[in-house]
């Protein structure tokens, strides 16, 4: 697919500066010199200038700050000048009036903004403002996002249970008990464009907000190949048997950490029969009405959520780009 990089969190080109994870001196010396920039996160949530929410706001990695919760820094990668960039997570702070049923939540539109960071710097979901950042800042914000979510929950060796600690700038953990070595997961998916004739199927999950569909999606198993898991997921979902796959494109998703592996399937039937213990509902939707539905004309359906992989799908498809 031609435009496959041009999905959200991907296609910035970022030099992730995987030369020099292991050398602190090296590190240490780009940090006395100046030469780094420190990207915010608190509870998974990037620091961005309001009220577009267009950019991320980056700080000095000696910002006060910065300095006063111990968390050490992850190196993200360097920029075209060669600065490194640097995230930073500052989730100890507790904001007043939080509401913490809210957070890592894709209906979370609150805002949190620090005492000490400037005027106009918020913390915001990134689900909610990804359409808006510029690829580099979508990247970033999706990295930083992701090993910081890694590392909250797997603070212990997975082999002997005693702590680990985190090395090479953020990108390992090592068990100094039983010299285990462990790396960052990222769990792949495959998200489904199942069409037959002029439609698309299209299914919601329990809890979604009334008129949300998006696209079938399912993690891969274990020993199973792509392709195998979109006819698997789809005819556990919704009893469609689906015959040819073929990849189009793949989107990092730290949410909280999944490799969206976009595919589109020839549907082989027509009848749905969907599983309630795996979705609420699923139907075949026409061209007509995922335009009207994108054009926000639709009596019952919403548009696809923006800067997410089925939408990118969804998109291309009504345009005819899935070459």
């Amino acid at each position: 697919m031609r435009h496959a990089e041009e999905v959200t969190f991907g296609g910035s080109a970022l030099d992730r500066a995987d030369d020099i994870r292991g050398d602190e001196g090296a590190i240490a010396m780009a940090l006395a010199e100046g030469r780094a920039r420190s990207v915010v996160l608190w509870r998974g949530k990037p620091l961005l200038a309001a009220p577009g929410f267009d950019a991320l706001v980056t700080l000095s990695p000696d910002h006060p700050l910065l300095r006063r919760y111990k968390v050490p820094p992850i190196l993200l990668g360097r920029d075209e000048g060669g600065d490194l960039i640097l995230a930073h997570d500052i989730s100890a702070w507790v904001p007043p009036g939080l509401e913490p049923d809210r957070l890592d939540s894709f209906l979370d539109a609150s805002e949190q903004a620090h005492p000490d960071l400037p005027e106009g710097a918020v913390f915001a979901e990134l689900r909610q403002v990804m359409a808006h950042l510029s690829p580099r800042d979508a990247e970033l914000a999706a990295t930083a996002r992701a090993i910081f979510g890694w590392h909250e929950s797997h603070r212990h060796c997975a082999r002997c249970g005693a702590r680990s600690r985190m090395i090479r700038a953020g990108w390992q953990r090592a068990c100094d008990d039983c010299g285990a070595q462990h790396f960052p997961r990222t769990d792949p998916v495959a998200i489904m464009l199942v069409t037959r004739g002029n439609s698309v199927l299209m299914g919601r999950s329990h809890g979604w907000p009334a008129g949300m569909y998006s696209l079938l999606a399912g993690f891969i198993e274990p020993g199973e190949t792509m392709e195998a898991a979109v006819r698997r997921e789809v005819w556990e979902e919704a009893g469609v048997r689906v015959g040819r796959v073929s990849y189009l494109a793949s989107q990092p998703w730290p949410f909280p950490a999944s490799l969206m592996l976009g595919c589109r399937g020839e549907a082989l039937s027509e009848a749905i029969t969907i599983d309630p213990n795996e979705i609420e509902d699923a139907r075949w939707m026409s061209r007509e009405e995922i335009l009207a539905a994108f054009a926000g004309e639709h009596p019952e359906v919403l548009p696809a959520r923006k800067g997410a992989m089925a939408h990118f799908l969804l998109e291309n498809w009504l345009a005819d780009r899935l070459d």
